[in-house]
């Protein structure tokens, strides 16, 4: 069995491995672990592939990791000199132990359909979320990733979030901006025409097979890092799903992991928002307020505008190249039927009250 893992800004880490015995009592033998990585000191190297050999195979990417990091321990307490993974990590090794016995994906196994950007009602974009995972549930789609772009100002909430602790209704609705709830958790996304930078990616639960949620995170935007950074923009994550710069917070994420094996996983990122009028709609309080960069309220929150000089379309455009030309992808769109469910969706779910105040 072989796996592979490349470690973003670092090495590439390969495992060949046999299974001794069947099911829940079959072990990792025969494990031998290469690549272009850097390990001190030079026989550290049987150490690394002992640590994996006799492991119960059910073992999960933490587990893995563990198991090697207690057999560099134990050296040290023995007297022996520190280890240096240097470019790796207990972490990469174990992935590409999970990726060997096909119990983790990787992107190389997908075949990615992106979709640009399409201007419609934001409630629209929610409800797309919920019918593209169905669609991709049934076979009819594959991993998708899509950006958003829309005509009206709404504020989307969580999926657990409570209207009235997070909404001033009244100022909403004497700006026209509009309430809906999303299917993913996380915090409140104050949308109007232009302000945001926001995609969701569809893709199997088995890509981030063994990963904590807080790696999951990371892991599925490793891409728009290097789109970042691609651009000028050196960021990171901060967990467990903020996205930030040496300047501050620039956006957030958030996920939702179906039944069926389908995950979920949306990410939005300020442009240039009004901080006055967001202020205003949300009940912001001041500890929330310490990491959305805002000192005063009369101001915008443009971190995406004024680190790139870009405009919002320039930044979105050059992300979707960055995807199509680092990642197995191609170009697509969505299809009729799709955008008539999602149409129907709006109406008997994302536009009601029931839905809306399903937590008051």
């Amino acid at each position: 069995m072989h796996g592979e893992y490349k470690v973003r800004g670092g090495k590439l880490v390969v495992v060949d491995l046999e299974l001794s015995g069947q099911g829940d009592l079959a072990t990792f033998r025969d494990v031998v672990v290469s690549g272009d990585f850097f390990l001190e000191p030079d026989d550290a190297f049987e150490d690394l592939n002992a640590a994996l050999e006799g492991l119960p195979a059910h073992l999960s990417v933490e587990g893995i990791a563990r198991a090697i990091e207690a057999k560099f321990e134990a050296r040290a307490l023995a007297g022996g000199d520190k280890v240096r993974m240097i470019g790796f990590n207990a972490e990469a090794v174990a992935i590409a132990v999970r990726r060997a016995v096909g119990a983790a994906q990787s992107w190389a196994d997908l075949d990615v359909e992106v979709i640009g950007m399409r201007t419609m009602d934001p409630a629209m974009h929610v409800a797309l979320d919920e019918v593209l995972a169905a669609e991709m549930a049934a076979g009819r789609r594959g991993p998708t990733l899509r950006f958003w772009d829309w005509d009206d100002a709404l504020v989307v909430i969580g999926s657990y979030q409570s209207v009235r602790n997070e909404v001033d209704t009244e100022a909403a609705a004497e700006y026209g901006v509009g309430v809906t709830r999303r299917i993913t958790g996380g915090g409140a996304m104050f949308m109007e025409p232009g302000n945001c930078v926001t995609y969701s990616l569809m893709v199997p639960a088995g890509l981030v097979e063994g990963l904590s949620h807080e790696r999951a995170y990371a892991f599925l935007d490793e891409w728009v890092m290097g789109a970042l950074e691609q651009i000028g923009v050196k960021a990171h994550y901060v967990p467990l799903n903020d996205i930030t710069t040496d300047q501050g917070k620039i956006g957030g994420a958030a996920q939702r992991r179906f039944a069926d094996g389908t995950l979920l996983h949306h990410v939005t990122m300020s442009y240039d928002i009004d901080a006055d009028k967001m202020l205003q709609v949300l009940r912001i309080g001041r500890e929330k307020l310490s990491d959305k960069g805002i000192k005063s309220a009369k101001k915008r929150v443009d971190p995406m505008r004024s680190q790139t000089g870009m405009v919002r379309e320039a930044i979105i455009e050059s992300f979707r190249e960055y995807f199509l030309s680092n990642y197995r992808s191609h170009e697509g769109d969505y299809r009729p039927e799709e955008l008539e469910a999602a149409r129907a969706l709006v109406k008997s779910k994302f536009a009601t009250e029931k839905w809306t105040h399903r937590v008051p």
